[in-house]
């Protein structure tokens, strides 16, 4: 028996090593089955593996890059300033978890891998069930379930430190695979009248935050129902330059990143081996400003090659497997659609609102200085400006990527001295993980056992409001985007 579990883990192992937490070739294979169910011709099979698989490559290089090109101002901030701080970033916040867990509760990070298995296999049985869940999406996005997994592994400890491993495995699995569901579930909707029937939700950190910013930003449309977009402005003069995405992204990013530059200086850049000796100061700033466009790009090229491929292949695991689900993938696939520019105009002011709180706890003396991560500062605020856009409009675009940068260093620097992790130097720092999580974590730290089933009961009502509030379009949204849409418009005009 020993032998056979053994190897069973071993086989698990393997898979999630290679495939469940690698999301490229996880979206390649989905592909794959998808269009093997199809019984596409094997060619157009191994055609679609491979541009799913590329296109997912694109797109890590585009978010990678981007990542890169801000790690300068990061360093530099941290460095420059002397700051000892927490950084709010997924990667930084997985590797406080390894670094602490053992010392704090006497576990093991390697237990965080049955915790996603547990949780991703009961995210399938609830959209499999979805008559009775509701529920619709599958979360798809490896990397980022890595990262949930080890955060709230920490955040269950740091509730039922005594807690035995069995148990806190099966509870965190229920409660982490429930959030995967209900969260992506939440971005169904919104992201279908964005992508015009892309069929995909969002798999990431922020989907309780870009479903409750979208549907704030439907108060900024005019008595007639509409609201002034980016891309319905037409600026006069010189300033059409501003409509074409490229030009605008350039533009203000070397206006953001020179003046921080400019602060941090060439004597530290060159020092901290960012710039070479040789090098102009004024064409280093506008090379590392100009890539900031240049990635944006490529993450922009990734989406369109690999979207198209996974959202028809999926009819095949829909048809088969799980009837009327969609797949979540990761945030950056929704930069190909709406307004480009908005991308931009969320990170500019989800970064202002994160430097102004930043400030504020350093005047406030806060035990926890929060240095912004890149990955929080523009995927969050970025995403979250463009649901806003198609919904509410320009206003709805600067105001709530705002609002969300004040709120995630504000959350994470509390929840993260409240449970010790930022003595281990990092934090998730999404938004979700700012506001959603610290609420469960009081709730089973103060309710104990009873705050779980609170938990649970919470996420399991969510789907079954939603469905509610539209019983008739729920699942049609999904299923016939084009009979959604027509429906709504005549629900409108009856209106």
């Amino acid at each position: 028996m020993d032998a056979v579990l053994n190897i069973l883990m071993a086989i698990w192992t393997y898979f999630a090593a290679n495939i469940l937490t690698q999301p490229a070739f996880l979206i390649g294979f989905i592909v794959l089955i998808g269009y093997l169910l199809l019984k596409k011709p094997l060619y157009e099979c191994i055609s679609g593996f491979l541009k799913a698989t590329v296109g997912y490559l694109i797109l890590t290089v585009g978010s990678g890059g981007l990542v890169n090109s801000f790690r300068p101002i990061l360093v530099g901030l941290k460095e420059r300033f002397h700051l000892s701080a927490m950084v709010t970033d997924p990667y930084f916040g997985q590797n406080a978890v390894t670094a602490g867990i053992e010392k704090t509760f006497g576990r093991t990070f390697s237990d965080t891998m049955l915790l996603l298995l547990i949780a991703f296999i009961f995210n399938i049985l609830l959209v499999r069930f979805k008559k009775y869940t509701k529920l619709r999406a599958v979360f798809t996005t490896g990397n980022v379930q890595v990262q949930q997994a080890a955060t709230a592994f920490w955040l269950l400890l740091f509730c039922f430190p005594d807690m035995r491993r069995v148990p806190v495995l099966f509870t965190m699995g229920i409660i982490l695979g429930l959030y995967w569901a209900v969260g992506s579930n939440l971005t169904v909707g919104i992201t279908q009248e964005l992508t015009e029937g892309a069929s995909f939700a969002i798999a990431h950190q922020q989907m309780f935050g870009i479903y409750l910013f979208a549907r704030l930003a439907e108060k900024f449309k005019d008595k007639d129902g509409k609201s002034k977009r980016l891309e319905d402005i037409e600026l006069p003069g010189f300033l059409s330059m501003f409509n074409d995405n490229m030009v605008a992204t350039s533009i203000l990013m070397l206006v953001f990143f020179g003046a921080i530059l400019i602060v941090l200086g060439p004597d530290y850049l060159i020092k901290a081996g960012f710039m070479q000796k040789d090098q102009s100061f004024i064409f280093y700033i506008l090379q590392t400003s100009l890539y900031f466009a240049v990635y944006l790009t490529i993450l922009q090229l990734g989406v369109r090659t690999f979207v198209a491929e996974l959202t028809e292949s999926f009819q095949g695991i829909s048809n088969s497997w799980l009837p009327g689900a969609v797949p979540g993938i990761d945030v950056a696939a929704v930069f190909a659609f709406g307004s480009s520019n908005a991308v931009t105009i969320g990170f500019l002011f989800g970064a202002l609102g994160q430097f102004l709180m930043i400030i504020a706890l350093i005047l406030f003396k806060s035990p926890t200085i929060v240095i912004a991560g890149f990955i929080p500062l523009f995927f969050d605020n970025a995403a979250i400006a463009v649901y806003a856009n198609n919904r509410g409009g320009l206003k709805a675009a600067m105001l709530f990527p705002f609002i969300s940068g004040l709120i995630q260093v504000a959350g994470s620097a509390l929840i993260a001295t409240w449970v010790g992790l930022a003595q281990y130097g990092g934090y998730i720092g999404m938004f979700d993980w700012a506001t959603v999580w610290p609420f469960f974590t009081v709730l089973m730290k103060y309710a104990g056992y009873i705050g779980i089933g609170i938990v649970v009961i919470i996420l399991v009502i969510i789907p079954q409001i939603q469905y509610k509030a539209d019983p008739e379009g729920y699942f049609l949204v999904v299923e016939d985007y084009e009979k959604w849409e027509e429906m709504h418009k005549n629900k409108k005009v009856a209106e």
